[in-house]
Formats: structure tokens, C-alpha cells, sequence
């Protein structure tokens, strides 16, 4: 793992780096849509100097001159920001699509409100009719019951009769109040369903729609911080720029850091795979060999001989 680990920084910096580098080359490109083939063209150079410069800074600063470190060195801020703009002008991009979407959405569902409010006005008139013409067909009713005339006749005898004029009168205004009676109740029965049509297309367009499954988690945010989702989402994309790009560029300088390291303590290494007797006659051979060499090599001659031993 130790001797892998190198490589896998490595190769976590170039994926960061690559994600980083298509999120800002096609937002560039949106930025400068007229010419967008030209700008992704030289944003992936771009992107791809940047990396290459950042490596040479780390590997070779002692040896440039100090112009050349500062020029470089802005050289890669200034890349930097360019695609930290890029991957900016990409999410934002990606926000309002969704933003104009979810406004599309609201119109429709603030439409569907307007003509719900509508048909509930129209039916708390109709039902408040309804209830007029139903006490008046009450009234008809009884007044038809109690349409009699009562009197004594010559011989003292009580004569209760109907009146004839008065009941075609109660009748014909029963008929008319008992046929709007009935014209009210299909017309409070037909605006009850339109509501309820109106209520059901309504809570699909709020339950069904992407738009609302990918924004509510935002609206959420916003709701509990009472901040504009607008806000909320530059935050966010202002969060992620900030580790985006500049993470990229420190995990390569690290790998390079790592790899560096390990150049030169392989370098720094000496295998020996000759035996022993052609090392002492070498040393042996050795003019006047000064205390130093004899010292290394007695000390490689001893390591050797308990690695034989064993």
C-alpha cells in the first residue's frame, strides 16, 4: 500500500483535475457560445499547461531563476481563477435551466390557483343561492299545506275550503323554485369536480415533476436559513470552486512531492550483487583507501555475512 499510494494520489489529483478542467471548458464555452469549439479548444490546453507548469514549479524551483517563479507562479493563480470562473459560469448555467424550469412550473401551478379561486367563488354563489331557493321551496311547501280558507256557513257550521287561486299561484312558484333548486345542484355538483381536477393537476405538477424532486432539497435550505434559494445556490457553487481546483492542484504537487522523495532515495540506494571476495579485492586493490571507505565497506561486509549466516 505504502509503495501505491504515491500513484493513487496521483491519480485522485488527475481525476479532480480532469472533472475540474470539463466543468470550466464548457462553461467557458457557454460564456463564449459564438466561438464555442475555438474556446474549448484552448481552455483544455489551458487546463493541461496549467497542471504541467504547476509540476515543474514544484520540481524544479530551486533551479529557475526568481523571475521566471513569479511569472509561472501568477501564471497558475491567474489559471486558477480562469477555471474556477469556468466551473462558476457552468453550475450557474445548470441552476437557471433548472430556475426557469421550476418558474415555468410555478406559473402553471399559480394559473391553476387563479382558475381554482375562480370556480370556488362561482360555487360559494351557487351554494348560498341553493340555499335561498331551498328555504323557498320549504315555504311554498307549507304555505301550499296551509292554503285554506275557513268560515261559517248559515247554519253555523265551520267550512274550511281550499283556495283555488292561491294554490295555482304556490304551485307554479314551487315548479320554478324546485327546477332551479335542481339547475343549482348541477351546477354546485359540475364546479365541486372542476376544483377537485384543478386540485389533483396541481399536486401532480408539485409531486411528479423533476424539476420539484431536484429543488427541493434547496428550497428546504432556503426556508430553514430565510434566504433566497437564489442565494443559497451561489453560496453552494462558491463552496465548491473554492476546493475544487486548488484541491487538484495540491494533490498533484503532493504526488510530486511524494515521487520526488522516493527518486531520490532510490538513487541514494546502492545494491551490491557482487560477492564478497571481488569487494575486498577491490578495496584491497585500492590505493591507500581512505578510513571512510574502509569503514562503509567493513559495514557492508558485516551485513552481508549475517545475511549468509542466516
Amino acid at each position: 500500500m505504502t509503495k501505491r499510494f504515491p500513484y493513487i494520489v496521483l491519480a485522485v489529483a488527475f481525476s479532480l483535475a480532469a472533472s475540474a478542467a470539463y466543468y470550466s471548458v464548457f462553461g467557458l464555452s457557454k460564456l463564449f457560445s459564438s466561438q464555442a469549439t475555438a474556446v474549448i479548444i484552448l481552455a483544455s490546453t489551458l487546463e493541461i499547461s496549467k497542471l504541467i507548469t504547476a509540476s515543474y514549479l514544484h520540481r524544479y524551483w530551486q533551479q529557475i531563476s526568481r523571475l521566471m517563479r513569479v511569472y509561472l507562479s501568477t501564471a497558475v493563480i491567474i489559471l486558477m481563477l480562469i477555471t474556477s470562473m469556468g466551473i462558476y459560469g457552468f453550475l450557474a448555467a445548470s441552476y437557471q435551466d433548472t430556475a426557469y424550469r421550476l418558474e415555468t412550473l410555478e406559473t402553471s401551478v399559480t394559473n391553476y390557483e387563479i382558475k381554482k379561486n375562480r370556480f370556488q367563488t362561482q360555487l360559494n354563489a351557487t351554494t348560498q343561492e341553493k340555499q335561498i331557493v331551498d328555504k323557498n321551496v320549504t315555504k311554498l311547501t307549507n304555505a301550499l299545506s296551509n292554503n285554506q280558507i275557513q268560515y261559517t256557513d248559515q247554519n253555523g257550521n265551520q267550512i274550511i275550503k281550499t283556495d283555488a287561486s292561491n294554490r295555482k299561484a304556490y304551485e307554479k312558484q314551487l315548479d320554478v323554485s324546485i327546477n332551479r333548486l335542481r339547475d343549482l345542484t348541477k351546477r354546485e355538483s359540475s364546479l365541486m369536480d372542476s376544483i377537485t381536477a384543478i386540485e389533483l393537476k396541481i399536486t401532480n405538477l408539485q409531486t411528479s415533476s423533476t424539476v420539484a424532486k431536484e429543488i427541493g432539497p434547496l428550497k428546504y435550505v432556503a426556508r430553514i436559513t430565510n434566504k433566497s434559494m437564489d442565494t443559497i445556490v451561489n453560496w453552494l457553487i462558491i463552496l465548491l470552486i473554492l476546493v475544487f481546483d486548488p484541491l487538484a492542484i495540491i494533490l498533484l504537487i503532493s504526488a510530486n512531492k511524494i515521487l520526488h522523495t522516493k527518486e531520490i532515495i532510490n538513487d541514494s540506494d546502492i545494491e551490491i550483487t557482487a560477492p564478497i571476495s571481488s569487494i575486498d579485492e577491490e578495496v584491497i586493490a585500492t590505493p591507500e583507501p581512505k578510513p571512510q571507505i574502509l569503514s562503509y565497506w567493513n559495514k557492508i561486509r558485516k551485513e552481508r555475512e549475517k545475511n549468509y549466516k542466516k
